[in-house]
């Protein structure tokens, strides 16, 4: 039975108890035996009878199952909890498509994205816990998301450093950050060297994965190019009820020159951002650095961040961030994936197998 049905039928909630419940018709068309008398004052409209014996009656009004109305009418309770729903069919109607970016919580932003209930199903219905679920076009990690949280190991394939770092916030943001330690992404750079590679080979997925490592995201989407000067944008809360501000980012693979500080300072007044970065490859001369700091200072509650921060690939790999407001929830650059709710009936295993407890590896 799928929520939405059960939210338009069970609509009722014992009190005590918390169950929800609707009130059937306690009275059929044909009679059987003694099913005509009165019971607590009521008798059968024309034509009906009672659809239950007498004892049976005074069984379920013994378990508070019977509902006498302000108007006279005698109904009995159907307990959510107690029906059984209907088996799976062959076309699923009870999930909800992702309907763009704005209505759903669970939307990403993916173009083909799809919902995490429609991917547990899947692997609800084929896979046992522990079994290992390949994705060989992950896109934005939806089967990744739905492997891990039903206790399922996983390898998620993809060609773009953009999808891979989106599937890496995506999981932090449903797992907390000690998901990190459980798997390990093979084939994008570790080493200031392998960094060289790709910003050699392809620059535009250097500038993804260089700005996947502050938890920044592609500005424009996955536009080659940037967007009016910019390549990367965060965006960040300084406090629990500020606006939402930003940090714009810069990224160059190639040599440096210093123009490239003056343009960002420009483009940090045009977006009246707060902060603005250079990610780059190449060391920046000294006389970048004095440049950068004539920015002045980013004043928030946490402190004082400089407006225009240098970085290189080394120093990132290193470990050396992004000076920002760092407190709990304040980058909010990532959609997160919510968790959808599972709006269909349980599933049963597509091979009759039964399922064994699930706990996450």
């Amino acid at each position: 039975m799928s929520d939405r049905t059960a939210d338009g039928w069970y609509r009722h909630i014992e009190e005590g108890t918390g169950r929800r419940y609707n009130l059937d018709n306690l009275t059929a068309a044909k009679p059987g035996g003694d099913t005509s008398y009165e019971y607590r004052g009521v008798r059968p409209p024309h034509g009906r009878y009672w659809a239950y014996s007498r004892a049976n009656m005074e069984r379920m009004d013994a378990e508070g199952r019977l509902v006498l109305t302000p108007t006279g009418k005698l109904y009995v309770k159907r307990y959510l909890d107690e029906s059984k729903g209907s088996a799976l069919q062959d076309i699923w109607l009870d999930i909800d498509m992702l309907r763009g970016f704005s209505s759903s919580k669970e939307r990403l932003g993916f173009p083909t994205q799809k919902p995490v209930a429609l991917l547990e199903r899947i692997l609800e219905l084929s896979t046992r816990s522990g079994d290992v679920v390949l994705d060989p076009f992950s896109g934005c990690g939806t089967a990744v998301d739905a492997a891990q949280g039903l206790g399922r190991r996983w390898i998620g394939i993809d060609i773009t450093h953009l999808s891979i770092g989106l599937i890496k916030h995506r999981l932090v943001g449903r797992y907390g950050p000690e998901i990190v330690s459980t798997y390990r992404v093979v084939g994008e750079p570790t080493t200031a060297d392998d960094a060289a590679v790709l910003a050699r080979e392809d620059p535009f997925q250097f500038q993804a994965w260089a700005l996947g490592l502050v938890g920044a995201r592609i500005a424009g989407s996955d536009k080659r190019g940037g967007d009016k000067g910019i390549d990367g944008r965060l965006y960040f809360h300084d406090s629990v009820s500020g606006p939402t501000r930003q940090v714009v980012f810069s990224v160059k693979a190639g040599h440096l020159v210093p123009a490239y500080v003056r343009d960002l300072r420009g483009v940090l007044e045009r977006e009246s951002a707060e902060i603005g970065v250079l990610l780059s490859f190449q060391e920046p001369s000294a006389g970048m650095r004095s440049e950068a700091a004539e920015a002045g200072f980013y004043e928030s509650p946490w402190g004082r961040h400089p407006r225009i921060q240098l970085r290189t690939i080394r120093e990132l790999l290193d470990g050396k961030g992004i000076d920002y407001p760092h407190v709990t929830g304040a980058n909010v650059t990532h959609r997160r994936a919510q968790r959808a709710r599972a709006t269909g009936p349980e599933a049963m295993e597509l091979f009759g197998r039964p399922e064994g407890e699930i706990s996450a590896e």
